[in-house]
């Protein structure tokens, strides 16, 4: 007797910052039984709205987007416990990319140049709450996890995942309004968070935190 083929549709929503990019997918997905594409995003702030009107089963989510990132906009999507899974398609594997994503509640982490056949798989794994990583990703994860850079200096304790989202933002030259826009929180809420890491890092000011953090290798 032929297998009963499964019918059910997983549902998607594409974020990504580059209209070729979400083109492609969307034409992939379009050709393969089994998905439908119900909306585009070119930020990561317009993903969060999109994902609480659409509820897709899966959200492909690129990382760094003009504007507002994907990490941002992962916290965001965890935060309001909307029940879409999201899965990180993105050209970036630095521990500065992966770690915060994962933290933010990503499900899985897929780079780029992954072969049609396994974004499928991704994407199916990740629908029913499984975790899907690269290779490359795991081995990153896997080291991080076995070799933790510890946090030198006078700071006993490490920065959260927010303070880091916040050191990253401003190693970019990013002002505390727009910081502010890309993460979902208030200016005050910046000041505080960079207060706490400056406290941490043993610095006084914003140069001072990005040139120790890339020194301590907080910032790869």
């Amino acid at each position: 007797m032929p297998e009963t083929s499964d019918t059910s549709v997983i549902t998607l929503l594409l974020v990504d910052d580059h209209p070729v990019v979400r083109d492609g997918l969307r034409g992939m997905f379009a050709a393969a039984p089994g998905f439908e594409v119900l909306g585009e995003a070119s930020s990561g702030p317009q993903g969060v709205e999109l994902a609480a009107e659409l509820a897709p089963d899966v959200i492909l989510m690129d990382l760094r987007m003009p504007g507002g990132g994907g990490v941002a906009a992962i916290a965001e999507i965890t935060r309001r416990a909307l029940p879409s899974k999201v899965l990180v398609l993105t050209t970036y594997d630095t521990d500065t990319d992966t770690l915060p994503a994962i933290e933010a509640g990503a499900t899985g982490y897929l780079l780029k140049d992954a072969p049609r056949d396994e974004l499928f798989t991704a994407v199916r794994a990740a629908a029913a709450g499984r975790t899907v990583l690269s290779p490359a990703v795991a081995t990153r994860l896997i080291t991080q996890v076995r070799n933790p850079r510890p946090v030198q200096g006078s700071s006993a304790s490490a920065l959260s995942a927010r303070e880091l989202e916040v050191l990253t933002l401003v190693a970019k030259g990013t002002s505390n309004r727009e910081i502010a826009r890309i993460l979902f929180i208030s200016e005050a809420t910046v000041k505080t968070h960079l207060t706490h890491l400056y406290a941490k890092l043993a610095v006084n000011d914003r140069a001072a935190a990005v040139a120790t953090a890339y020194d301590r290798g907080i910032l790869g």
